[in-house]
């Protein structure tokens, strides 16, 4: 949803402002070219075409978070004069109705105009009845949120399909590895071993040995496991890992698992989700705290003079969202709808931060207006031309942090998702 102080920077534009007939038909050929392209490209280079289709998820989901001001804006009765991806010069648009429709130089997000988002907009008298200001406070907020809605509703079903169709990360009870010069390699382990009980105690899970490993690891212990249909035992004389948990040295044993990835029928799936969803959201509020914080400040700008810094808290350019999406490529599809689950978890809470040009500034203004009228007992309505100077560091702010992204990104780029 576009903002008083962003509608200015698009006034000054290079083409003209409807595409002229036949511009349906030049973008339908257009979108079949880029369509064959992109088949050519995944048979010839399907690294390549996995980075660019995860990147045209990420203009998408861009285009769903203002599909979802548009539709709410609709609903409302408000009138939707514009609605683009990108920014800058109009490359090709076309005008349907009320609304024109398109695609601008910078394909760095995208907006819809609304009339009236603000006491400085000047409308038409006729049209003043249609404006985001005049509506009821429930308008506006639906208005308000729907771009973050809609980012929350898309990290549901990306992390409902990693949970019910890709599957997470799981380990069963048997020996995939055997690590050299370890207690195991000196036993009689052997790969493909199904360990079912230590010192006679059941074994169901692989995060069952550890746990009991470490708490009876001080003296020798008994593995009974099932080799080609046999059950065996060997004995382990352990020793201290070379690391320490907590500040102590652990029992170390010298195996790894089988891995695996296990999936959860659809109604485990989704109570699953619904569970860890929020507790994603708060991790991701609490990252984004910590990377304004005193201490994140400090990092970042160790990060930008090349000392040593947390390179996981940090945000990412278009170049280093490009990097870990062909690195998420690489990993598979598990890592690709997690890559996309944390940017819509990330912009849709990032979004509600309550400061324009951000949703949440519309947000915090409309409640604002609700309780001050409940309050006074007329209309108020905030005049935004006073909020201006906030708006602008927050620009500056958001300028900054993506100019210094991208240096990082460049110099310093992150090494995995």
């Amino acid at each position: 949803m576009k903002s008083p102080t962003l509608e200015e920077l698009a006034e000054s534009e290079a083409a003209p402002a409807v595409a002229p007939p036949g511009g349906g038909r030049r973008a339908a050929l257009t979108a079949l070219v880029l369509v064959i392209g992109m088949a050519v490209l995944a048979f010839f280079r399907p690294q390549l075409a996995g980075t660019i289709g995860v990147l045209a998820a990420i203009v998408l989901m861009i285009m769903l978070h203002e599909a979802g001001h548009f539709v709410m804006a609709k609903r409302a009765g408000m009138k939707v004069t514009e609605f683009f991806l990108g920014f800058g010069p109009r490359l090709w648009s076309f005008r349907r109705g009320e609304t024109e429709y398109g695609v601008k130089a910078i394909p760095a997000g995208g907006y819809v105009r609304i009339i009236g988002m603000s006491n400085l907009d000047v409308v038409e008298p006729a049209d003043e009845e249609r404006t985001y200001r005049a509506k009821p406070y429930h308008d506006r907020l639906g208005v308000a949120v729907a771009g973050s809605t809609m980012h929350f509703i898309l990290a549901f079903l990306l992390l409902l399909a990693v949970y019910a169709l890709v599957g997470i990360p799981a380990a069963r009870p048997i020996i995939q590895q055997i690590v050299p010069d370890s207690p195991a390699q000196h036993s009689d382990f052997r790969v493909g071993d199904r360990i079912v009980a230590v010192n006679g105690v059941a074994i169901k899970t692989w995060e069952d040995i550890p746990t009991y490993v470490q708490a009876h690891g001080e003296s020798e212990l008994t593995f009974t496991v099932i080799h080609k249909g046999s059950t065996q035992r060997t004995d382990v004389v352990l020793r201290p890992r070379a690391e320490t948990v907590d500040g102590k040295q652990v029992p170390r044993v010298g195996i790894g698992p089988e891995q695996y990835l296990q999936t959860k029928p659809l109604p485990s799936a989704v109570m699953t989700t619904a569970t860890d969803l929020p507790k994603f959201m708060w991790e991701t509020l609490k990252a984004l705290g910590g990377l304004f914080s005193p201490h994140g400040i400090e990092n970042y700008g160790h990060l930008l003079q090349g000392k040593a810094g947390n390179q996981n808290n940090r945000l990412l350019s278009p170049v280093g969202a490009t990097k870990v999406a062909s690195q998420a490529v690489q990993d598979g599809w598990g890592a690709v709808l997690m890559f996309l689950f944390a940017i819509n978890v990330f912009v849709g809470i990032f979004n509600m931060v309550p400061l324009l040009p951000l949703d949440g500034g519309h947000v915090a203004i409309a409640t604002y207006e609700k309780i001050a009228s409940s309050i006074k007992r007329r209309r108020v309505q905030v005049d935004v031309q006073k909020l201006m100077p906030i708006t602008a560091a927050v620009l500056a702010v958001l300028v900054v942090l993506g100019l210094s992204a991208l240096y990082l990104d460049i110099v310093r780029p992150v090494s995995s998702p």
